[in-house]
């Protein structure tokens, strides 16, 4: 009678372990866009709806692309009447909720353009997450602030 009790224990313990390592977020992007700007400029400002579609709370650790030297998130705030840009080291989304990246809130600084985008390019972003073996990637099309309006528009009809 133990053997069988040991037997059932330990598969209940395989059974929950296999239940837990199934849980996980999933980060989805969309309406990713970045603002036009003159060729000259060494700064671009990123803008998305990032929403954790898994079961499980999600952290964005590092954001990278082969088309900027180095890609941040940032918060703009006001200091004294002064808006200011802050960086966010780490952003955390809990399972079902979206944060939207959007002109004066947070948004994504993408430094140093390795090549001309010009409207209608696009770059591909690639979220790390922090589990460190996590990743999502996203197009992110260069346009105007008034077509990025426009296309999110239609996008919800």
């Amino acid at each position: 009678m133990k053997r069988v009790r040991f037997r059932w224990a330990a598969c209940a313990v395989l059974a929950l372990g296999s239940v837990a390592a199934q849980a996980a977020g999933r980060l989805v992007v969309d309406g990713a866009w970045i603002r036009t700007a003159p060729p000259t400029v060494a700064m671009r400002a990123g803008y998305a709806t990032l929403r954790n579609a898994g079961d499980a709370p999600i952290e964005i650790r590092r954001i990278r692309s082969d088309a900027f030297g180095d890609v941040s998130l940032h918060a703009t705030v006001i200091e004294n009447g002064v808006a200011r840009m802050r960086e966010i080291e780490n952003l955390r989304i809990a399972p079902g909720e979206q944060v939207v990246l959007e002109p004066g809130g947070r948004h994504l600084m993408l430094m140093q353009p390795q090549r001309e985008l010009a409207a209608g390019a696009s770059a591909t972003l690639i979220f790390d997450l922090d589990d460190g073996a996590t990743t999502a990637t996203a197009e992110f099309v260069v346009r105007d602030a008034e077509a990025a309006k426009a296309a999110d528009e239609h996008a919800h009809h």
